[in-house]
């Protein structure tokens, strides 16, 4: 479960940001394409935020896609999963790009 290691480095940068001033939400942007499981790092962290800066915090999850051109069909096919495939029905995609991060976007401080 590599979200695990993901949350506790989300938590140390963020609370290395607040200087110590309690943290209410945080915004993370999570590209379909790093396996990352929302529910699974939603889960680890609630747990790992208690008694941090970030206990009781709300973290808001955005999913974001990558996207790829089918070398069948030549259209661009938006990628919200690691098998996806095109809408002709091809496999045979390339020129992949985004999808592939999980950054931080905000968060709030009070």
């Amino acid at each position: 479960m590599h979200e695990l290691a993901l949350t506790r480095s989300l938590i140390e940068v963020c609370s290395q940001q607040a200087q110590g001033a309690r943290i209410l939400r945080v915004t993370v942007e999570v590209g379909a394409l790093t396996c990352v499981m929302p529910e699974a790092l939603r889960f680890c962290f609630e747990a790992c935020s208690v008694g941090t800066a970030l206990a009781d915090a709300e973290l808001e999850i955005i999913m974001t896609p990558g996207w790829a051109r089918c070398r069948d069909c030549g259209e661009e096919v938006e990628l919200n999963e690691l098998l996806a495939d095109c809408g002709c029905g091809s496999v045979n995609l390339a020129e992949w790009r985004g999808g592939d991060a999980l950054r931080i976007r905000s968060m709030e401080v009070v």
